[in-house]
């Protein structure tokens, strides 16, 4: 059976601090994650259609999103 990765729907505009961390995830080290995120095209955290931005949100159904 040939499984493919599932495709995930991410906007590009969508940050979070973890992208900034330039080290290989320990298994042994809790995540420092806060699950905090913005939007690049408005440096807050409110994307231009006025809504929140999160991962789960962030997505096609969103006028704003734009595909990475």
């Amino acid at each position: 059976m040939d499984r493919q990765p599932r495709e995930e729907k991410r906007c590009r505009h969508l940050r979070n601090k973890g992208m900034y961390i330039d080290v290989e995830p320990d298994p042994e080290v809790p995540s420092m994650s806060d699950g905090f995120c913005w939007c690049a095209h408005t440096q807050n955290c409110l994307g231009p259609d006025g809504d929140a931005v999160c991962k789960e949100d962030c997505g096609t159904q969103r006028n704003c999103f734009e595909a990475v």
